[in-house]
């Protein structure tokens, strides 16, 4: 059977951390910001890990 490529749009958007989770950024960030509050608009901009019932999905979709 051929290798597993990994999903090169995902991986683009996710990095591992030290630990061995996934860190990834926010969605709605692109555009639209005068209808977001400050604060709405601040933890936006921070990254966060991915949840862990997405974990093992998104995990497949990065084998190499």
């Amino acid at each position: 059977m051929p290798k597993m490529k990994s999903h090169s749009g995902l991986a683009k958007r996710v990095k591992k951390t030290g630990s061995g989770k996934l860190k990834r950024g926010h969605a709605y960030t692109s555009h639209r910001f005068h209808g977001k509050t400050k604060k709405q608009r601040r933890h936006l901009a921070k990254s966060t890990l991915v949840s862990s019932s997405d974990y093992k999905r998104i995990k497949l979709m990065l084998k190499k």
